[in-house]
């Protein structure tokens, strides 16, 4: 349990800003396995930013509320999977070749497309969280921040499941992740921690998921036809654009189903 416990920390310092035990270790190996928890951190992310909401809405109004709610998570994770999709933004709408695109990836600078992109899919997330919380009964949403958070990342992790990482691992900041896939078991820790949170929500929320596969079955073959596969970069634009794709499908679910 110390050492599960060990590696949970370990997913947590690489994801976010959270202050974990000093003898926690980044090495390489401990990188690696910590895959299997990054659900579980979404658990995390995604309680912090309901705490934040529901504190917030006693004081403030709904628009309020939710800024300061995305705020805290930009916070908390450093903009860690911001920053992945306004890199993809940049990099796949200004590069055409391979080498280009992970060129302009590996840039730090942000271009017109970064900006356009990571300012387009705050706002219809913002949007989305509004109406959402308008919709849903007061504590219905939390739970939903919750599995979205960790849904999303579970996306991003089938994406590195499937695919072949493909940029310069010795430069790039998830190379201990490349270097391999998720064993069985720790798969299926992946699976359930992402998944569980929805079983806490309407039995009809389950339906908003297969706009979510959908979204990233398409992200998957997108990156893997121009690059041959994935970037950290990719997982991060993956985890925000299934966020987003599931906070918009429990929308229509919730009005029209």
């Amino acid at each position: 349990m110390k050492k599960q416990l060990d590696i949970f920390f370990t997913a947590l310092m690489f994801f976010t800003r959270i202050p974990v035990p000093r003898n926690i270790g980044h090495g390489s190996d401990m990188l690696q396995k910590s895959a299997r928890y990054f659900p579980l951190v979404g658990w995390v992310v995604g309680s912090i930013n309901a705490i934040v909401w529901l504190g917030a809405s006693y004081v403030f109004p709904p628009t309020i509320s939710l800024l300061l709610m995305m705020v805290a998570g930009i916070l908390t994770t450093g903009a860690f999977h911001e920053d992945g999709f306004a890199d993809v933004c940049d990099a796949f709408g200004g590069g055409w070749t391979k080498e280009k695109i992970l060129l302009i990836m590996k840039d730090s600078r942000l271009g017109t497309y970064g900006v356009t992109g990571l300012l387009s899919i705050l706002a219809v997330k913002f949007a989305a969280l509004i109406t959402l919380a308008g919709m849903l009964p007061k504590f219905s949403f939390p739970l939903l921040l919750i599995a979205a958070h960790a849904g999303s990342r579970l996306s991003a992790v089938s994406i590195m499941q499937q695919y072949t990482y493909v940029t310069d691992a010795d430069q790039s900041k998830s190379k201990p992740l490349a270097d391999r896939r998720l064993h069985a078991h720790e798969l299926v820790i992946a699976l359930v921690t992402g998944l569980l949170p929805l079983a806490l929500l309407p039995l009809k929320m389950l339906v908003a998921v297969v706009p979510v596969i959908i979204a990233r079955m398409w992200l998957g073959r997108y990156f893997n036809k121009w690059i041959g596969g994935y970037t950290g970069d990719c997982l991060g634009a993956t985890q925000q654009v299934a966020e987003v794709v599931f906070y918009l499908s429990c929308i229509l679910v919730w009005k029209y189903i």
